[in-house]
């Protein structure tokens, strides 16, 4: 048996998010299918570096899963790209050691959020960007982020049906910029909880704009409950893109998907 990793990109507009559901519309349930097909298998099973909910993006999705068959990286690329729809698509394929394991092997996740800051609501980047009317303070916001980096209970941040075994992560980095009209927020750490990013923007947000104080987001974060923090914001500027992982495993860090963000 080989073991095989693939980076994938997509659009998680149209999906029930990642992780395959009875609906069928995930992003998953679309690969696999794609990859059986291509396989001419039965069934192809698949594991990820991180599942991501409905309406997030992904430019570097990593998976792994087994196979019997030998084919050129260049052909799992193209081949399973034949089988999936338009807004799901390979962006490289490597054979892997069987140690590697595309979750269990990440040492962090990154994240982005794209959001449009504006007076009008976003028409052609519809779903693909999150949407303010009010302008935003940048040092207010970077001065709130900085109360979060480092090894935290993020309960507050945290979704209730979320299913991690700890509320403990550690958040290494989040950088803020802004490009004309369009601000970007990245993130990575070790791991996150589900809605965790969403749950910061939106209390990010509700500095940026004036009605917190930049202090707020330290007491949301000792309050240890979800209560004591903004609304979760929507998901349609977030983008994952992607685990990292030791330089042994040879994989690439990036995707050509990734430049075309702000």
């Amino acid at each position: 048996m080989l073991r095989i990793a693939l980076g994938v990109s997509f659009n998680g507009r149209g999906y029930d998010g990642w992780q395959s559901q009875p609906s069928g519309n995930t992003v998953q349930d679309k690969l696999e299918a794609a990859l059986a097909q291509f396989c001419a298998l039965p069934a192809v099973s698949t594991l990820c570096a991180g599942r991501t909910d409905a309406g997030v993006h992904g430019l570097m999705q990593v998976v792994h899963f087994d196979t019997p068959l030998h084919r050129d990286e260049y052909a799992w690329v193209r081949g399973t790209n034949s089988f999936l729809p338009p807004d799901i698509a390979v962006q490289w394929a490597r054979e892997v050691p069987a140690a590697f394991h595309a979750r269990a092997s990440a040492i962090a996740r990154r994240y982005a959020y794209v959001l449009l800051e504006s007076p009008v609501r976003p028409s052609v980047e519809q779903g693909q960007v999150g949407w303010v009317f009010r302008p935003l303070n940048l040092e207010a916001m970077r001065q709130a982020a900085a109360s979060l980096i480092g090894e935290h209970d993020f309960t507050s941040f945290r979704a209730s049906q979320c299913q991690a075994h700890t509320p403990v992560k550690a958040l290494r980095r989040i950088e803020i910029a802004r490009r004309g009209a369009y601000w970007r927020f990245e993130f990575e750490a070790n791991a996150f909880l589900h809605h965790m990013i969403r749950n910061i923007m939106g209390c990010l947000i509700a500095i940026g704009s004036g009605n917190r104080p930049p202090g707020w987001m330290a007491e949301v974060l000792a309050a240890r409950s979800r209560d004591a923090a903004a609304p979760t914001f929507s998901p349609d500027g977030l983008y994952f893109l992607g685990p990292v992982y030791d330089a042994a495993w040879g994989l690439p860090e990036r995707t050509p998907a990734f430049d075309w963000l702000p």
